[in-house]
């Protein structure tokens, strides 16, 4: 019987190295992968720790946005007071990864690449149009958040690659953005379906920017690219409202599981775009 190594790699080049190997997986937070090793799910020969990677934990400001580690805890986040007032929605998305003790480790890279449909992380940080730092045998290279998972626990990171950290763009002014999900319970559940919306505004309060993206609805969670068009040029009315909640519709691809039918969630999914743009249309004109 094999023995499972562990390797915790300090430098990118060092982390790409180790990755390289047959039968190596990547450990972020580990909240996924650990459950995974219990269950017998997965049967790596390598465990590589990313935490000690430099750059893949802390939050730090560069032209204008933030670069955040992609092992950087939800805990950590959620304590960051400039990017909780910058981001709301992206740091809402990471405070519902779990429980309080689960906050402490598991991590909005994790919550990425484990490639679940219902991931609580991903929806607002395609919103925000995010965009990963990716480290491989071929250097660094960047891509949308919405390109790297391709499916239920699939992704398009090469071999030796893993996600060093998530690059959030600058903010114009009377911008803002918001988060929500629904599930059976109030705490420690999947969501049945989730919304972010992202939204940037004119000193009259007209929407010139808008991203919307959904959860929990698709084998991926997608940027529905006709609601963010719906809601521009607008002052969030009911005209505009329902058009994108119409796109959100439109564009669901659920199944239907104990959590809930595809007519449900498909409907449920647009309430929750509906209501997350109104809090993100109230929180970038909270200086108009």
């Amino acid at each position: 019987m094999s023995q499972l190594a562990y390797l915790a790699p300090s430098s990118p080049e060092q982390a790409v190295i180790a990755l390289s190997a047959a039968g190596a997986r990547p450990l972020a937070g580990g909240t996924d992968l650990l459950v995974q090793l219990r269950a017998g799910r997965t049967k790596p020969d390598i465990i590589v720790d990313l935490k000690r990677v430099a750059g893949a934990i802390g939050v730090r400001e560069e032209a204008g946005g933030f670069v955040v580690g992609a092992a950087t805890s939800g805990a950590v986040l959620g304590e960051h007071a400039r990017l909780s007032r910058i981001w709301p929605g992206v740091v809402e998305g990471a405070k519902l990864i779990g429980s309080t003790q689960v906050q402490g480790r598991a991590s909005l890279g994790g919550n990425l690449c484990n490639a679940s449909p219902a991931a609580d992380g991903v929806p607002a940080l395609i919103a925000a149009r995010a965009t990963c730092m990716i480290v491989g045998p071929n250097g660094q290279r960047e891509a949308p958040v919405e390109s790297i998972v391709t499916g239920p626990g699939q992704t398009s990171l090469g071999p030796g690659e893993f996600l060093l950290a998530f690059r959030l763009p600058p903010r114009p002014a009377f911008a803002s953005d918001a988060y929500l999900r629904l599930t059976p319970r109030t705490e420690m559940d999947i969501a049945v379906a989730g919304a972010g919306v992202n939204l940037a505004l004119d000193a009259d309060g007209v929407v010139t920017q808008a991203h919307v993206a959904i959860g929990a609805v698709a084998p991926t969670a997608l940027l529905v690219a006709d609601a963010g068009a719906a809601l521009v040029g607008s002052r969030l009315n009911e005209a505009s409202l329902a058009a994108m909640e119409a796109a959100v519709r439109a564009a669901c691809r659920p199944i239907s599981d104990k959590r809930g039918t595809e007519e449900y969630r498909t409907r449920i999914a647009g309430v929750l775009a509906r209501r997350a743009a109104r809090i993100a249309y109230q929180r970038a004109g909270a200086t108009l």
